[in-house]
């Protein structure tokens, strides 16, 4: 008996606090750790290719592009803010579209990579417009696709050549009475502007955050890969400021009309996956254009649910929650199935209707307790002090949705570490403020996971997959 006293008491000293619940999983403090960049990746290394009819782009983290990071502790501070205004702003504009009002004015495989590099929280991709080599940030909520161009009024800093339209014989603008310009309505929130520009459409995006691009629409060669798309409709941004790091635009993955998903179905049918990788140095994940799921690396079967039909916020994908497990304990609440819950892929954390948080967080706190606790960090409110272990057993988290589909979280996607040294290692989970707000699953919550959109069906698939490109 003494001895077994012994090896528990060893147990809880090495790996936390024993627990007798079912489903854990083992996560490394040390692993998991942010750690300084002590060299920086080049944008153009991002890789490309096509394989059995898909395109697959190379995916990284943005912040793999950034160097050294001083201060760690701050930058992921400032990440949490901005997050927290996305989300502020992905409501008004559910708001906005639902009741009807818009503002006048104001298959190839593509590596996908985190963004931390590009100073946010979001993830990148190479493309190539008007034969200039470029990055973009991946954002399934947003539709228009845009890019800094010359002559530019007002850009911020980016590694690469700005894009300068006049050098590409295959650019043409996009005229004020066109159906692209007209479309703009539906996928920005604000119609298209006319002035004396020769009748050439005019476009402004806002982000919520202060954050915004505005130029004009125009049309040019796209390449995904090796995969060509001719007149492919975007925003050529002469003023832009704002959250976006240093990669050249953005990638629109929405649901409208001008989003790449909805120009290019044609080639890719409508269909289109992604595996976010970690924020790790030389972390990445893929992004593949295309319905054959042969490529696909994941190491479980899919398992689908359908979209849910919202014909207001054209722009965003929702899903219908019907549960959420924490180490295999059903939890309780009575907005499951309910309430629509959209997927989001520039969103970081997850934010759940108040009555859905306060049950998992109950029932997390029931499993992994007898942990020092720490303060909240910024959205983040149950926070534990882990810097006296080296690993500890983390309660699995699963959500459930309609169909029987299953996202399991990977283990480093539950717990946000605030500080680096593990003073402070949060639930990486959100409450909304109030329970009639839609709820969104964010990137954070995505790593490892192969998420397949298929828009043509209208359904949306979940496998484990251990995120690489190579």
């Amino acid at each position: 008996m003494v001895l077994v006293a012994v090896i528990l008491l060893l147990s809880t000293n090495t790996r936390g606090v024993f627990s007798s619940y079912r489903e854990k999983e083992v996560l490394s403090l040390k692993k998991l750790q942010w750690s300084q960049r002590s060299s920086k990746t080049s944008f153009l290394s991002q890789k490309s290719r096509t394989e059995n009819g898909a395109t697959i782009l190379e995916m990284r983290h943005r912040d793999c592009f950034s160097g050294i990071i001083s201060d760690w502790n701050q930058r992921l501070q400032n990440w949490l803010q901005a997050d927290r205004i996305r989300v502020k702003s992905i409501h008004a504009q559910i708001k906005i579209l639902a009741s009807g009002k818009t503002e006048a004015h104001s298959q190839t495989r593509i590596p996908i990579a985190s963004g931390v590099n590009l100073h946010t929280l979001n993830y990148i991709v190479p493309v190539t417009v008007g034969g200039r080599n470029m990055t973009v940030i991946v954002d399934t909520g947003s539709d228009l696709t845009w890019v800094q161009c010359q002559p530019c009024k007002l850009c911020y800093n980016q590694p690469e050549p700005i894009f300068d339209p006049s050098l590409s014989s295959s650019y043409h603008s996009i005229p004020c009475k066109s159906s692209a310009c007209q479309s703009l309505q539906f996928a920005t929130g604000n119609s298209g502007l006319c002035g004396g520009d020769a009748g050439t459409c005019k476009y402004e995006v806002s982000y919520g955050d202060g954050s915004y691009t505005r130029g004009v629409l125009g049309s040019d060669r796209l390449i995904l890969g090796t995969i060509p798309v001719e007149n492919f409709v975007f925003g050529c941004g002469r003023n832009n400021r704002g959250l976006f790091g240093a990669a050249s635009g953005l990638m629109g993955l929405g649901r409208s009309d001008l989003s790449l998903i909805s120009q290019t179905s044609d080639v890719f049918g409508g269909v289109f996956s992604y595996c976010l990788p970690t924020t790790d140095v030389g972390s990445s994940g893929s992004l593949i254009l295309g319905g054959d799921a042969s490529v696909c690396k994941n190491s479980t079967p899919f398992s689908y649910t359908r979209m849910v039909p919202n014909p207001q916020p054209v722009t965003f994908y929702f899903l219908n929650l019907t549960g959420i497990t924490v180490g295999g304990v059903a939890t309780q609440a009575p907005s499951f199935g309910k309430a629509g819950i959209l997927i989001d892929s520039g969103t970081v954390i997850t934010r759940l209707p108040p009555s859905i948080y306060e049950a998992v967080k109950t029932e997390f706190l029931k499993q992994f307790s007898g942990y020092p606790t720490a303060p909240s960090f910024s959205i983040l409110d149950t926070c534990f002090n882990l810097s006296s272990y080296d690993e500890v057993d983390v309660p699995t988290v699963k959500m459930q949705f309609e169909g029987d589909a299953e996202l399991t979280v990977d283990v480093t996607g539950i717990v946000y570490i605030a500080k680096s040294d593990a003073s402070q290692v949060c639930l990486a989970l959100a409450s909304l403020t109030f329970e009639d707000e839609i709820g969104i699953i964010g990137n954070y919550q995505q790593k490892n996971t192969r998420v397949i959109y298929d828009t043509k069906e209208s359904k949306l698939g979940f496998a484990k997959e251990s995120c690489s490109f190579y």
